[in-house]
């Protein structure tokens, strides 16, 4: 963690820099204002990695001679196949299509995206009334 602290500091330091340089080239006050705010999430980034780092123990990426198998385990459970973002893909799409066609779009649009979130959330759920 200690890198990607160090990597973020170093990045908020050349983001200030630039806001500094286009606000006093530019003149202009919404880019200056965006790289200001650019500048201020870096900061707050690299703070928090490297606050956090000196609280955990190190890990395989701050050692200079770790091997890339030395972090590696289990990454988790995925689905080998779901429909459930297909659901959500097309009523997502028809609730955004709704802004620009009509509100009236949403009747069928929140079902499949009910449908589609219900079903993610609870694709795999085995508890004591699963059917034997």
């Amino acid at each position: 963690m200690k890198i990607q602290g160090k990597m973020f500091i170093w990045l908020s330091v050349f983001i200030l820099a630039m806001a500094i340089l286009y606000g006093v080239w530019s003149k202009e006050p919404v880019g200056t204002t965006a790289l200001f705010l650019a500048f201020g999430l870096a900061i707050m980034i690299g703070y928090y990695l490297a606050f956090t780092a000196k609280r955990v123990d190190a890990m395989a990426q701050d050692d200079k001679e770790a091997d890339v198998a030395d972090e590696a385990g289990e990454v988790g459970f995925f689905a080998p196949h779901s429909w459930q973002p297909l659901s959500l893909a097309i009523g997502g799409a028809l609730a955004f299509l709704a802004i620009a066609m009509g509100w009236w779009l949403l009747y069928f649009s929140t079902p499949l995206i009910l449908v589609g979130i219900f079903g993610w959330v609870f694709e795999f759920y085995r508890g004591e009334n699963q059917n034997q």
